[in-house]
């Protein structure tokens, strides 16, 4: 565990005279929209990724709440951006998750002050990707049968165009030899980022970074050593900021935490939807399977994901009242949903007793979350997870409630005039604000 007591440096804001309390309800009581502001920059758009809040959000939170030094923690890090903005800040990172994807992110996006000679590197890596296409399609042919099992092969076969994949096996096969761990996690992300993008892409599919792909059988797909390229050096244009202290990153589920008791001085995080609304998995396998995942492998790692829909061996929590009211009610429409939810406040239940486990005494968790409306029932996410929360011992200060700017935050559908399905749910979140008190 990272370990360094640093001297208390105030907040530098017209907030500095207030208690943390009223620190916290003041924030949580602002504008936390950041509509019409700069959206992602640096390194936070270096690879597409759903849902993802402004990094203004923790941004907020980490400078008004801590202190340079201090140790900022996401149990559910998704794309880093809570973590990236507290490193940016000065403040020690630690963040968990069991999401591949995730975890490479982090590896590149936290180290990114380590980077050196890195535009030379990968004018090295794409000469020799180029010379391999040019001399050498016979090895890549091969190499490219050893790299699936026939599930995986089908899975490829089926998004991947056969020239695409021939240039995925030279990258990826490239990537593989670099030995500097830092680099290497650098080029893994500009090469999953070629595949899972807003628009466009090297694969057949379309809408894949809003995890709803569709194969487009008249599709022409990008080169994606050509999109390589020109991803490498929009990354590296974007690498204006650098890291300002210490981070650890761990594979680890929000339920069980590797950390210790009262380690952690303020959470910022925003878990999964429930009911798998957005499914990170069905976008992020089209990368990982190239980066030597198979998709039997990641199917049963997405079982274990919070939210997930399959309840076959699920430990269920009694849980407070409300909740309880809520799944009963849902219960009584449809079964199979009804256990789906009280898995996931099972699941998100043990992670807010974690979260209010490692947390500090008298410091804060902020949690954004989005409702749901399954089949015609608003679960209320914001009141149950401040119940369970209330339940495990954190004081609720405030929740607020921002509206999406989806234009910018990439989601699932547009705007239209529905009312129903995944447009019910995905215009506004909230922001729950818990004390740990002392």
């Amino acid at each position: 565990m990272l370990q360094t007591e640093l001297p208390f440096d105030p907040p530098k804001s017209e907030m500095k005279h207030l208690s943390y309390r009223e620190r916290l309800a003041k924030l949580l009581k602002g504008n936390l929209d950041f509509h019409g502001e700069k959206g992602a920059t640096h390194v936070h758009a270096w690879h597409a990724f759903p849902a993802r809040f402004p990094p203004r959000l923790p941004e907020r939170f980490i400078t008004e709440l801590t202190q340079p030094g201090d140790i900022v923690f996401d149990p559910m890090m998704g794309s880093c951006t809570t973590l990236l903005e507290a490193v940016i800040s000065g403040r020690r990172a630690v963040g968990t998750d069991i999401d591949p994807l995730s975890l490479r992110l982090a590896q590149a996006k936290l180290n990114a002050a380590d980077m050196k000679n890195t535009r030379e590197s990968g004018d090295e890596l794409i000469e020799s990707v180029r010379h391999r296409l040019s001399n050498g399609k016979d090895a890549l042919e091969k190499s490219l049968k050893k790299r699936f099992d026939p599930k995986t092969k089908a899975f490829a076969d089926y998004w991947f165009a056969h020239s695409t994949q021939i240039e995925l096996a030279a990258l990826a096969d490239e990537i593989e030899k670099i030995e500097n761990r830092t680099l290497r996690a650098f080029f893994t992300l500009v090469f999953s980022s070629v595949i899972i993008t807003k628009s466009g892409g090297v694969s057949l599919a379309r809408d894949l970074a809003h995890t709803r792909p569709h194969r487009v059988t008249d599709k022409i797909p990008a080169s994606p050593v050509a999109e390589f390229g020109k991803r490498l050096q929009r990354n590296l244009n974007r690498l204006t900021c650098h890291p300002q202290a210490e981070s650890m990153v761990m594979e680890a589920n929000s339920q069980r935490l590797p950390l210790a008791k009262e380690t952690v001085d303020l959470i910022v995080t925003s878990p999964p939807y429930a009911n798998n609304a957005i499914d990170y998995m069905r976008a992020h396998k089209f990368s990982l399977v190239w980066l030597g995942h198979s998709v039997s492998s990641l199917s049963r790692l997405r079982r274990t994901y919070i939210g997930g829909e399959s309840t076959t061996g699920t430990e269920f929590l009694p849980l407070p009242a409300y909740s309880e009211h809520i799944v009963g009610r849902l219960t009584a429409s449809d079964r199979k949903k009804g256990r789906m939810l009280h898995r996931y406040y099972s699941e998100m239940s043990r992670t807010l007793s974690e979260m209010h486990r490692v947390l500090r005494p008298g410091r804060a968790a902020v949690v954004v979350v989005g409702t749901s409306v399954i089949r015609g029932t608003d679960i209320e996410i914001q009141k149950c997870l401040r119940e369970i929360g209330e339940h495990h011992g954190f004081e609720h200060i405030h929740t607020a409630v921002r509206r999406l700017d989806r234009n910018k935050r990439m989601m699932p559908a547009r705007w239209n005039t529905s009312n129903t399905g995944i447009e019910a749910r995905m215009h506004e979140e909230y922001v729950i604000g818990f004390l740990k008190t002392e």
